[in-house]
């Protein structure tokens, strides 16, 4: 083993065993059970299937009363944890840039009628052209992109979406507080890029935008291909009587007489969709009306200009015909190295859709049958922790792999190889965690004694109803695009 390579093991391992202090300090009750709890996350075999056979893992020294006492009844500082992860080491741009990227992702509750909280979740792929709402609760999760093709990203957040939250509102005050707890831990100094956050077609870019406003930050998001969008007012010309507009004309995504010459223009050939066509458009915005959530107390509406950027491909990887991508920035004056750049970097957002995958279908985050929301909260952070600790962990990971898998080499092991492996690198780590007292079970409820206090059922919550529309005589096989924000 070389002196460099030997170094690099060393550093590792010493970032791995400050974030397991730092995490173990964040644990205010029940701390040793839940620490043990997420050493039993990374080291079982296979994926987690269910809570209590988590108590069988030999980290986990503890029963399984304990286990369900700490999920139910422990204590995590979520805000302390937070800065413990924000000051991590984290993966950046080609230029420095922090590249964040922020989704929803929902766990389904659909038959736990004695848990609060749950909301209906729009889910994809239940059916043929069918989008299905199923009772649960959806947790806004922000993490921190990688420059390359990887699986790997940085969980930074988790939030739980309330009843009758906005869902703008809510991530823009979950992004800002991210980012100033970025800048506190010295992510971001004066003079560096900024910070780019990434979106779906989900969110309202414009409207993220404007409440970011005043943060070192700007946000790219895809648009949908239904949108009209309006140019800026040319210059008024003299001697010009009446009132002067405040937009320009419109730019109509599905019909191309309206789009004009675009500002730029670039072509790449690449070697999964084939060759690439990205137009951008400057000082495009959204028409502004009262009636969106748009509404103001002084009655004026803000014009939020930004960069449209459409990308053409030739093919998917999947056979599936393409479709145009339709994105927004909220930078002004993009060259064509920023438009290059902008739709390579939301590309990379998908990666956040394997760590969902991962956190589901091999960490069991969502297999505990959690009754209380709060207890939901407290086992989501332990997930992004344990995480946490797999990223910090790769370059001390050997390649475990199935005797039908490939080899990989050492920097492009996946999440789930670096877990096979983390039962052999705990042991060089720290581990704050005390060994467990003995003591007698509880005496329990009497045999033959029913339960005379049964849980409380509550009702899934639901959006406010909106005003009946009137039923179309005929559909249409042209839909109207969309001409407001």
């Amino acid at each position: 083993m070389s002196l460099l390579h030997r170094d690099t093991r060393r550093d590792a391992l010493d970032q791995l065993s400050c974030f397991r202090g730092e995490f173990y300090s964040c644990l205010t009750a029940r701390s040793d059970a839940l620490f043990e709890l997420a050493d039993a996350v990374l080291c079982s075999d296979g994926p987690v299937r269910s809570l209590p056979e988590l108590s069988l893992v030999g980290e986990h020294r503890r029963g399984h009363g304990g286990l369900y006492s700490a999920v139910a009844r422990g204590r995590i500082d979520a805000d302390r944890l937070r800065q413990v992860l924000a000051s991590m080491p984290l993966p950046r741009a080609v230029d420095g840039r922090l590249v964040l990227a922020v989704d929803i992702t929902c766990w389904l509750r659909p038959n736990a009628h004695t848990s609060p909280q749950r909301i209906l979740c729009h889910t994809y792929g239940r059916g043929k052209d069918q989008h299905i709402p199923v009772p649960g609760w959806p947790y806004s999760i922000i993490c921190a992109l990688e420059p390359g093709r990887s699986s790997w990203t940085a969980p930074l957040d988790a939030l739980r979406l309330a009843p009758g939250d906005d869902t703008a509102t809510v991530t823009a005050r979950q992004l800002r507080e991210l980012v100033e707890t970025l800048i506190q831990a010295g992510q971001w100094q004066e003079g560096d890029p900024k910070i780019l956050i990434i979106a779906d077609a989900g969110y309202d870019a414009p409207r993220l935008a404007f409440l970011l406003r005043d943060l070192p930050v700007q946000v790219l998001a895809r648009m949908r291909s239904d949108r009209v969008l309006r140019r800026a007012v040319p210059p008024r010309q003299p001697h010009t009587q009446g009132r002067p507009p405040r937009h320009g004309s419109e730019f109509v995504f599905g019909q191309p007489d309206t789009w004009g010459t675009p500002d730029t223009e670039t072509v790449s050939d690449t070697r999964l969709y084939g060759t690439a066509r990205a137009r951008s458009w400057d000082r495009l915005h959204p028409r502004l009306t009262h009636r969106s959530s748009w509404a103001v107390t002084d009655g004026t509406l803000p014009v939020v200009e930004g960069t449209v950027i459409r990308l053409d491909i030739d093919h998917l990887p999947s056979g599936a015909t393409p479709k145009p991508v339709w994105l927004w920035w909220s930078g002004t004056d993009a060259t064509e190295a920023d438009a290059d750049r902008l739709w390579h970097a939301y590309l990379r957002r998908f990666d956040i859709e394997h760590t969902f995958r991962l956190f589901k279908q091999t960490l069991g985050w969502t297999a505990p049958k959690i009754r209380t929301p709060e207890a939901a909260d407290r086992w989501t952070w332990l997930i992004l922790a344990a995480y946490t600790q797999l990223r910090l962990a790769r370059p001390l990971a050997a390649d475990r792999r199935r005797p039908w898998e490939k080899p990989s080499s050492p920097d492009r092991l996946t999440p789930a190889r670096v877990r096979r492996d983390f039962r052999h690198i705990r042991p060089q780590a720290a581990c704050p965690a005390r060994a467990p007292k003995p003591t007698l079970p509880g005496p329990g409820r009497p045999p033959g004694r029913k339960n005379t206090r049964p849980a409380p059922r509550h009702d899934v919550h639901t959006p406010k109803k909106a005003q009946p529309a009137k039923r179309p005589k005929k559909k249409t096989t042209t839909p109207k695009p969309r001409r407001t924000g």
